[in-house]
């Protein structure tokens, strides 16, 4: 065995490649520069891979990369040795050179087909991009369904909040209604008893002056449990069929001298509006009614717009709005909340009895219609009163003086300022 190692190193009798080339200097350089070249691409293919698995060392079956490694440095020494014999015959270490890099490349080979499996079921970068995709489209399948879900959470309690303020209004009118019919049959027999006093009195009597006085009071109360019964939508109304904008048109004059002469008047009517069964003397107070609170929240001056506008009703029919705008200060949200409420006030004492937005509340429930804010980024303030055409309030009338209607689930905010 020893003696094998050593005549594997023996170089006395052999002769160097380059005589097999006839010492060409064209073939010698060839082989040179291109086993040179080889070795060169080949001793940098392991740096390169070295430099990758090194910097990513997440890299699945990395050892098969220093496999290669090693290999392919085996094969670049090959092609330098090749090199050296051309003057040196020492074709015993090339050929343990080459016997370690068949040792290798065997091993890299084998490992390689052992490893196939594994690798094939690795993912592509087409299918991470897809995966990736997908799980992009989960995500905002995910946030879509969130914000759904945030939505109807806020809508929810938006509709309980007007659930509760429905109850509360009508209870409210619920007990306004009662204590307002049984203090206005108190108040009239006040009246009628004042009234028989005064004539018993003779003309001259010191007491009728202080007599009339009491008379005006308490004709001062039955007007507020007036308003109080439209409030709780019992007050007796005489619905006639009423041409809404020709109301309106001959109404203008008189809301001209009552708002005053720093805010101007101005009217949109829409044409062709169906005929409407109400009481055009209460429209005409609620019109009012709005009127002189949007002048009150316009001190400096301002725009009044009344408009009326077609409008479907939720039956399926067609009905009409009135629309009374201001370019006022508006309320706060919380004052907005009370300002349909009986005696809720924001105007000093003294100024306001609270009952005004109460009064247009009614009598639009007691119509057949409703009370709303149109909601905006608009300046100023926008009530509605919507009304239903003539034909279905004509078949409705009956049943609301019998069994006037609830409160609505939404319950209105007040957007003028309450009087």
């Amino acid at each position: 065995m020893l003696d094998v190692l050593r005549r594997l190193w023996e170089v006395e009798n052999l002769s160097p490649h380059g005589i097999c080339l006839l010492w060409r200097p064209e073939l010698i350089w060839a082989h040179v520069v291109s086993d040179s070249l080889i070795a060169l691409a080949y001793f940098s293919i392991p740096v390169g891979l070295a430099y990758f698995v090194s910097h990513r060392r997440d890299i699945v079956f990395g050892w098969m990369f220093w496999s290669f490694a090693v290999f392919i440095t085996a094969c670049g020494t090959t092609h330098l040795l090749a090199i050296w014999t051309l003057w040196v015959p020492d074709y015993g270490l090339e050929a343990v050179i080459k016997l370690i890099t068949a040792v290798a490349s065997i091993g890299t080979a084998v490992a390689l087909w052992i490893l196939m499996p594994k690798a094939l079921t690795l993912p592509s970068p087409t299918q991470l991009r897809q995966a990736n995709e997908a799980l992009r489209a989960r995500i905002r399948e995910r946030d879509e369904a969130l914000a759904a879900l945030e939505a109807a959470n806020a809508e929810r309690q938006r509709t309980e909040e007007l659930l509760r303020q429905s109850q509360k209004m009508e209870a409210i009118g619920q007990l306004t209604g009662g204590v307002a019919h049984d203090f206005n049959n108190l108040l009239n027999i006040v009246l009628l008893n004042l009234d028989r006093v005064e004539r018993g009195l003779p003309a001259d009597s010191p007491l009728r002056t202080r007599l009339r006085d009491a008379v005006k009071g308490a004709e001062r109360a039955a007007t507020m449990t007036h308003k109080l019964l439209a409030f709780a939508r019992r007050q007796p109304l005489s619905p006639v069929s009423t041409d809404v904008n020709a109301q309106i048109a001959s109404f203008a004059d008189f809301l001209r001298g009552t708002i005053g002469s720093r805010i101007r008047l101005a009217t949109d009517l829409a044409p062709d509006l169906p005929r409407v069964n109400i009481d055009p003397n209460q429209l005409e107070n609620a019109i009012l009614n709005l009127a002189v609170n949007a002048r009150d929240a316009m001190p400096e001056g301002g725009t009044l717009t009344i408009a009326t506008r077609p409008l479907p009703t939720e039956e399926g029919g067609e009905g009409l709005a009135v629309e009374v705008s201001d370019t006022g200060t508006g309320m706060a949200p919380e004052i907005e909340a009370r300002a349909f409420e009986p005696f809720f006030t924001t105007k000093p004492l003294g100024q306001g009895t609270g009952l005004g937005l109460s009064q247009v509340f009614g009598f639009a429930q007691q119509s057949g219609g409703s009370a709303v804010i149109l909601q905006g980024g608009r300046p100023g303030t926008t009530v509605r009163l919507s009304f239903p055409a003539q034909a279905a309030a004509n078949g409705e009338e009956s049943g609301r003086r019998a069994n006037p209607s609830p409160v609505p689930s939404s319950v209105p905010r007040p957007i003028l300022a309450a009087g």
